[in-house]
């Protein structure tokens, strides 16, 4: 409640239903009507139909980014928040993919918008896994690339997975079996076999990444995949390759001739 000059009482209302929310994304006081002024409506509508038009390589990165927070944050000009998240991550993918605590460090995001991004992540992972599940690995060699670099290219920390193949070297299985620091993933040979075995898989490839973007193999990676390949080789089962996934590229065990 505030006192105006001619000393009546004028009463604010929030244009937010608590002030948490309010806090997390600030309203520009332009908006204080409730409604978004004309020249951001027009911004808005411009946005959309060059998408529906041109898709997203019409499009730069800020105004891709800016077309997923309309949704998160309808009342206000989203343009300065777009460009501000990717000079702070880099570009539209290490957005998306960002940590969540990471995110809210960020002035004007709040939770209605990091939940929006992580949705659009786990989105783009689960199509781009559905392209290789139940399919024959050498025959979706690409796809599997593809889906290996959306899922781990932009992590901060390592990450480990395993990709279990059947007999006829389809994708039964993609399991993540551990996370590690910005340098280093702790892997369990033994725990690798054994989960093989209650999958009845016949053949592994190996992916984690390297968060500095260098895909190149260290001498612990070396070392852990022969390790591996040691304790699989007596059960009957192969290890077709062991993938390391950077920002840009990938490397390949097999096709280094280091496996």
């Amino acid at each position: 409640m505030a006192r105006n000059k001619a000393g009546g009482d004028t009463t604010t209302l929030p244009l937010f239903p608590n002030e948490a929310l309010a806090q997390e994304e600030p309203v520009p006081t332009t908006l204080n009507s409730g409604r978004l002024p004309s020249y951001i409506k027009d911004h808005r509508s411009r946005l959309r139909r060059r998408f529906r038009e041109g898709g997203a390589a019409a499009m730069p990165d800020y105004e891709l980014l800016e077309l997923v927070m309309f949704r998160s944050l309808p009342r206000q000009d989203v343009k300065p928040l777009a460009h501000q998240l990717l000079k702070q991550f880099g570009d539209f993918a290490r957005v998306v993919s960002a940590r969540p605590e990471r995110l809210a460090q960020v002035k004007g995001v709040g939770e209605a918008l990091i939940t929006d991004l992580k949705v659009l992540e786990a989105a783009a992972q689960r199509m781009a896994r559905a392209r290789v599940m139940q399919r024959q690995v050498i025959s979706s060699w690409d796809a599997l690339l593809d889906y290996c670099h959306t899922a781990m290219a932009h992590r901060s920390t390592e990450h480990f997975r395993v990709l279990f193949l059947d007999r006829k070297n389809c994708l039964i299985a993609d399991e993540e079996q551990a996370r590690g620091t910005v340098d280093h993933v702790p892997v369990y040979p033994r725990e690798v076999a054994k989960r093989a075995l209650d999958l009845d898989a016949s053949a592994l490839i190996l992916v984690h990444n390297h968060p500095s973007g260098d895909p190149s193999p260290s001498d612990s990676d070396i070392d852990m995949t022969a390790r591996i390949n040691q304790a699989l080789t007596p059960l009957g089962i192969l290890l077709h390759d062991h993938l390391i996934i950077g920002s840009a590229t990938e490397l390949s065990f097999k096709t280094e001739g280091l496996l």
